[in-house]
């Protein structure tokens, strides 16, 4: 870990570098079914793991029509046709026809046949052929629509049972329950807030600096973080800026840089792993960089 326990600020430390408040990476959970909130075990404070069940939405017509098309579906299937078994009638007429043919073929080569006979068995093999190609073919169309109809089915199924899973609420990441928006009972519809949720595991320091303390700054650099946690003294990290605005504003009120007269400044995010001291909301600051504190003072260290 990043983080050292350290000593308080005395009263005598010089300015730091830029000062600002912790904040977290927050998230509003919304519903993403409609229907009534049957259940919503969720309390503001409350920390949350990554998939964990907080309530339910009532999705029973849903259900309903996930058996009705699986029915459908099953009897779908039952329409389909055996082509081999519906046709041996077919083929065994056309088998028929093939052996009068070679029979005929065989007389009228010796002469007891006339070519007449021959013509006639011929047409009967040619008549029995077109009529089992065009069976086959009209019971392959027909099984060819029914599958198509199966596979639009599936789809259909595999829609519902994405819109009944969400009617299952569960946290999309760890985290803590800020503030909570529904009450069981209510009636929610897709996109409707239900509750935030702020990743407290990993904090950052929103802070803010002039055009000239930019220089000594970089993303990835690592920085010494103080906490001020008031009468009980302070804390110190270390972070690791992560963000640098590209575009300069007007010094927020609350916020205080080494040179007052600054009217302009850069806002940047330094990440710190929180040991479960730091709260959201909490002031902050970056400390001079100008070398470690001497005489008793804080100083920051790596593990």
């Amino acid at each position: 870990c990043c983080v050292a326990l350290l000593a308080s600020c005395k009263s005598g430390d010089s300015a730091p570098l830029a000062t600002g408040v912790f904040e977290s990476t927050e998230t509003i959970v919304s519903a993403e079914s409609a229907g009534q909130l049957l259940a919503f075990n969720v309390t503001e404070g409350q920390s949350l793991e990554k998939g964990q069940s907080v309530g339910q939405v009532d999705c029973e017509s849903m259900t309903l029509q996930r058996k009705q098309l699986a029915i459908q579906r099953v009897n779908l299937r039952a329409r389909m046709s055996d082509i081999a078994t519906q046709t041996a009638p077919l083929a065994e007429q056309l088998a028929t026809a093939e052996r009068e043919h070679r029979r005929v073929t065989a007389m009228a080569t010796g002469g007891a046949a006339a070519s007449r006979d021959l013509d006639n068995a011929d047409s009967q093999v040619k008549l029995a052929r077109r009529q089992l190609l065009a069976t086959s073919q009209s019971l392959q169309t027909g099984n060819t629509v029914l599958v198509d109809q199966a596979k639009e089915m599936d789809v259909q199924l595999a829609n519902l049972d994405v819109q009944i899973s969400r009617c299952t609420l569960e946290a999309p990441a760890t985290g803590a329950v800020l503030v909570k928006y529904a009450q069981v009972g209510e009636y929610v519809t897709p996109g409707k807030p239900l509750y935030k949720l702020a990743d407290t595991h990993a904090m950052f320091l929103r802070a803010y600096v002039t055009a000239d303390q930019l220089t000594q700054l970089q993303l990835g650099q690592e920085v010494p973080v103080r906490a001020d946690f008031g009468t009980q003294g302070s804390r110190d990290y270390v972070g690791k800026i992560t963000w640098i605005a590209s575009a300069a504003e007007f010094t927020p009120k609350t916020i205080e840089t080494r040179d007052e007269r600054a009217n302009l400044v850069y806002a940047m995010k330094v990440a710190v792993p929180n040991d479960g001291f730091l709260k959201i909301g909490m002031y902050g600051a970056i400390p001079s960089l100008k070398g470690d504190r001497d005489g008793g003072h804080s100083r920051v260290q790596h593990p």
